[in-house]
């Protein structure tokens, strides 16, 4: 396993973390349907980034696929669910346009899944 694999692994990691706790404080109150949303969508995608990382390094998938991929879905969630938080936690925007450009992040990491599955892996 490479540093950046081990990179990837311990950011999905940690959004799992700030999935739960987002879903804690959004149930006690501190936040709204924004912040419930952003934390949906850290927690079912830490483990799609996890797969992807076990899937490459395993060599099942296109490994550089894999790694574009969950890039591509840590990039939407820092955007998306970053810019959902903040709007909830700190009634401020992460910055003009940020959700849209995350879930199109999102959407792109799913498609370059596909994708990377469809690849023969190198051998």
């Amino acid at each position: 396993m490479t540093g950046l694999d081990r990179l990837i692994l311990a950011l999905a990691a940690l959004a799992g973390g700030l999935g739960v706790a987002a879903s804690a404080a959004a149930a006690h109150g501190a936040g709204t349907d924004a912040l419930k949303t952003a934390a949906q969508f850290l927690l079912f995608h830490a483990p799609a980034i996890l797969a992807l990382v076990g899937l490459g390094g395993a060599g099942l998938t296109h490994r550089l696929g894999t790694r574009i991929a969950a890039g591509l879905l840590l990039l939407g969630l820092v955007l998306f669910s970053g810019d959902l938080s903040l709007r909830a936690l700190a009634a401020q925007p992460l910055f003009p346009m940020a959700a849209p450009l995350g879930g199109t992040a999102l959407m792109l990491g799913w498609l370059m899944a596909a994708v990377a599955v469809l690849i023969p892996p190198r051998r």
